[in-house]
Formats: C-alpha cells, sequence, structure tokens
C-alpha cells in the first residue's frame, strides 16, 4: 500500500521505489545517494559556484530567460512526470507547477539587476561629510534545497532561480514521494546551457537530506513539515548555516455578516479542495457569522457536490498523494464525526478508485475540541463553523500554534483589511483564498510554527546574498590619543546636530 518503500540492492545500495497515487502501480525504482556521492556533489558544487560568483547579473539574468523558454517548450513533458507522480489534474499541473515557474523566472529575472546592484547608502549625522557608504551583495556559496511533495517542481525550482541570481550553485533535495518531479529542474537548467554542477539533485530519504546539511553547505531553504523543519534548524543552529523555513499551516477564513456570499462559498471550496487540499497555506478552518450560515453552508454543499473527481487528470479533485496523508485525512474526519461533527457531503476514500481518493468533504459542527479545527489536515475537507460576531471569529482564528496565511470576506474593504492585520497569520487575503505564495512581489513566510523567515519577493530573493556594507573614506574618523580637545569636539558635535530638534530632522 505504501507510495514508496526503502529497499538495499544486492551491492547494498539503498533504493527508492514508487507507486502511483492514482492505481497504485509501480512507477519507478531509484538508487539513492550516499554518503560518498554526496560528498562529491557537494564539491562540484562549490567548484561551480566558484566560477559562477564572478558572472555579471547580465549572464544570470539571460539564463533565467533561457530557462523559461525551456519551460514553456517542455511544459508537457513537466506536466507528465508532476502527474505520473501526484495524480493531480491537468489544470493544477498547468498552473501551479508550469505557469507559476515562467512567472517566477521571468519576474526576478526582469528585477534582479535593480535588486542586487551595488547601492550606495546616504549616512545621518556629521559622517554624511566624510564618509561614503556602499551596499554590495555577495553570494552566500552553495545553497541546499530540500523540498516536499505536494508541490514538486516549483517549490524545487523557484528557490534554486532566486539562489542562482544571487550567485549561488543550488542542490536539490526533493522529496521521495516526488523525486523526479525536482529532478526535472536540473535538466531544465542543463537544457537552457547552464554551467555544468551548477544545478544538481540528490535522490533519497530523510537520512540523505541530513547527510546533505553534514557537508555544511552556505545556506539551506526547506519547505516541509513543523517536525522535519525543526530537526533542521536545530542542525543548521549547531554549524550556524542560514537557513529559512517554510512549514504547515491552519489557515482561517471568516465570513462576515456582508459578504457575497456565492463568491465567498466558491472561494471556501477552491481555497480547501485545491491541489486536494494538499498546500501549506489551504483554508482548514472556516468561521461564518450566524446570519448568514445556513445560506453560506446550503451554497458550499451545493458548489462541492458539482465537484468532478476523476482519474484521468481531467477532473476538479485528484488523489492524496501519499498513503500516510490520506490515513491523517480519514482521522482527522472520524475523530470529527465521533465528537458531533455532521458531514453534508463526502466523508470517507472513493470507492470508484484504486488509488488514495479522498471525497471533497463539507463538514459542519466542529470545534476546536477536534483535530480537523486544531491540526493540518492537508486533505480535501471544507470545515465549517458557526460563529455570533467578527469578534468570535478573530478569537477563535487566532488559537492556532499555526500562522501562514488566512482569508477575509466583506464588502467592507476597509473593514475586511483591518479584520485582516489583526489575524495572527504570516499573511492574509481579502475577498480571496490565499494567494500570497503566486504574488511574487511579497514576501511569503509564517509566523508561530509556520516557519522562520521568508522566501519571495525582494526580501526572499535577497536572504540568498550576504549584504556587505563598504564604508569608505580619506582619513579615519577618530584617532588615538583621547584628549581633553577631542572630547569637547564631540561635545561641540553632540549639541550641533542633536541639540535642535529641526537640525535632528534635517541630519537624523
Amino acid at each position: 500500500m505504501a507510495i514508496f518503500s526503502i529497499s538495499h540492492s544486492n551491492d547494498g545500495r539503498k533504493q527508492l521505489s514508487l507507486k502511483s497515487p492514482v492505481d497504485l502501480s509501480h512507477i519507478g525504482t531509484y538508487d539513492c545517494a550516499n554518503k560518498d556521492e554526496i560528498s562529491k556533489i557537494m564539491t562540484q558544487a562549490k567548484v561551480a559556484q566558484a566560477k559562477w560568483k564572478t558572472s555579471t547579473l547580465k549572464d544570470r539574468v539571460e539564463l533565467m530567460h533561457k530557462v523559461a523558454d525551456v519551460v514553456i517548450d517542455q511544459q508537457n513533458q513537466i506536466m507528465e512526470v508532476v502527474m505520473r507522480e501526484t495524480g493531480k489534474p491537468q489544470q493544477e499541473a498547468m498552473s501551479m507547477e508550469v505557469f507559476s515557474s515562467v512567472d517566477s523566472l521571468i519576474f526576478y529575472a526582469n528585477r534582479a539587476e535593480k535588486w542586487l546592484s551595488d547601492k550606495k547608502i546616504k549616512m545621518h549625522g556629521p559622517m554624511r561629510f566624510i564618509k561614503k557608504t556602499f551596499i554590495t551583495y555577495k553570494p552566500r556559496g552553495v545553497v541546499v534545497v530540500i523540498t516536499p511533495w505536494n508541490g514538486p517542481f516549483i517549490l524545487s525550482i523557484n528557490p534554486v532561480i532566486q539562489a542562482l541570481l544571487c550567485g549561488n550553485s543550488a542542490i536539490i533535495k526533493p522529496s521521495e514521494i516526488t523525486p523526479m518531479s525536482g529532478a526535472l529542474v536540473e535538466e531544465i537548467f542543463a537544457l537552457a546551457g547552464a554551467p555544468k554542477h551548477l544545478v544538481q539533485t540528490v535522490i533519497g530519504d530523510g537520512e540523505t537530506g541530513a547527510e546533505l546539511i553534514d557537508q555544511v553547505p552556505d545556506k539551506v531553504s526547506f519547505t516541509g513539515s513543523v517536525s522535519t523543519g525543526k530537526k533542521i534548524a536545530s542542525k543548521c543552529g549547531e554549524m550556524l548555516i542560514p537557513f529559512s523555513l517554510e512549514l504547515g499551516g491552519k489557515d482561517a477564513m471568516i465570513v462576515c455578516s456582508d459578504a457575497d456570499i456565492k463568491d465567498a462559498a466558491s472561494g471556501a471550496v477552491v481555497g480547501s479542495c485545491m491541489n486536494a487540499g494538499q498546500y501549506c497555506c489551504g483554508t482548514e478552518r472556516i468561521y461564518v457569522m450566524e446570519d448568514i450560515y445556513d445560506e453560506f453552508v446550503a451554497e458550499v454543499v451545493s458548489i462541492t457536490k458539482s465537484l468532478v473527481q476523476s482519474n484521468d487528470g481531467k477532473g476538479d479533485i485528484g488523489p492524496t498523494f501519499w498513503d500516510k496523508q490520506i490515513e491523517i485525512i480519514e482521522d482527522h474526519v472520524k475523530d470529527a464525526i465521533d465528537k458531533g461533527a455532521k458531514v453534508l457531503v463526502g466523508g470517507n476514500r472513493n470507492p470508484s478508485f484504486k488509488g488514495l481518493y479522498f471525497e471533497p468533504t463539507v463538514l459542519v459542527e466542529v470545534s476546536h475540541e477536534m483535530k480537523v479545527m486544531k491540526d493540518e489536515t492537508f486533505g480535501p475537507i471544507i470545515s465549517i463553523m458557526k460563529v455570533s460576531s467578527e469578534e468570535e471569529a478573530l478569537t477563535l482564528a487566532n488559537q492556532s500554534h499555526y500562522g501562514l496565511n488566512g482569508n477575509v470576506w466583506t464588502k467592507d474593504l476597509v473593514k475586511g483589511k483591518k479584520i485582516a492585520k489583526s489575524i495572527e497569520t504570516g499573511a492574509c487575503s481579502v475577498n480571496d483564498m490565499a494567494m500570497s505564495y503566486g504574488v511574487n512581489e511579497v514576501p511569503f513566510g509564517g509566523v508561530k510554527e509556520s516557519g522562520l523567515g521568508v522566501v519571495n519577493g525582494k526580501e526572499g530573493l535577497l536572504g540568498y546574498a550576504h549584504a556587505m556594507p563598504i564604508i569608505v573614506g580619506k582619513k579615519s574618523a577618530s584617532a588615538y590619543p583621547y584628549t581633553d580637545k577631542s572630547l569637547d569636539q564631540l561635545r561641540s558635535a553632540l549639541k550641533i546636530f542633536w541639540g535642535n530638534k529641526l537640525v535632528r530632522k534635517i541630519f537624523g
């Protein structure tokens, strides 16, 4: 039943064997990298980076445009590989994996020179008269990118794009559930003419990822579970390796009394069921004002019943990608029912298919005593809770150890923004499902147990570089010996520059 299994060949090599979540058929067996091979890959990455860091920003940008062309040309192959390993519908393979990848490539390519060029910084106070300051962005070195199975191509290529533009090389360790989807990134960059070993892939399991970090890369970018993220944070902390963690979520949706009910209901279903509910900023808790609750629930039920779940890639909902995940979904739904929740749609595995298909499900009369409202479900489950006020909704929304994304639905955009700002989360949308990962202009990151650091946006890109200040002047600003005269000069400067409020505004 397991989607992946680890075994050993006759010569003792660890091997990864995969099954399709669509029909449980065997889809591949792959050798896992051993310690010596990982060490060699790291050495190759260091050599490639030493040359790549001397390239111009113009050269790096040009590579990204070439990669974008290859992705467009190879779109069908990318979709085929991703769908073989995940079973996701064609529409989601295109939108999440191909379209988003090209969007990121073009977005960062068009801004890299502006964001990463040396900056002249205007100094404040008396130093402005004797010094000039510059910031130069230096690559960190070798970046290890450890990626999950729910968006296996986009979540592998997106950090690689940013790392390479900053002058780093990259080693990708994809999930053992979707190894070839991650490995596609290395192949795509090679087809685009990237220098040899600039982008490499390491196939294996959790032990493989740990061994890769033991090689002491210069940064680790991790997307995945909270439990694994904490282990990586501990390991990187011991070795003082910079890292970013994009972890799980339990996103809240607040539906106000004045919301467009049809639009909000549609957003609830898409937000909960897209990618079969398997994305970190999926809608997992829905709080609805009591005066519109019945109408909202009826609309959600109607939309959910219209969804097509299929095994041919042409429907709305595909399978769960991992057998352990569908077991979690089943456990959450059973726990909710045992504690009083009612199932209005779905609630079980879909008996029409051999693979890992869980029906799109609508749950009502849920409470925070239930796992489905506390722990990350990561499945096509729409959990709706009636509340008496926006204040109650906010209180409940913030009762979570997660804080990645959220959404608010109201016709009053001023109110919507105010409520959004009050949710303890990394980002929030008003009148739409969580959008922030797909909006490259903004940083994406969580609070609480949803992560550390950010990816995307200018802030995310600059996280792959070291911002190095260079302060230039003809003479030193101070010198020995200390004298009464030098102390008096400091007192005079203090009075001149900071003793008057108008002058503070000019020089502060």
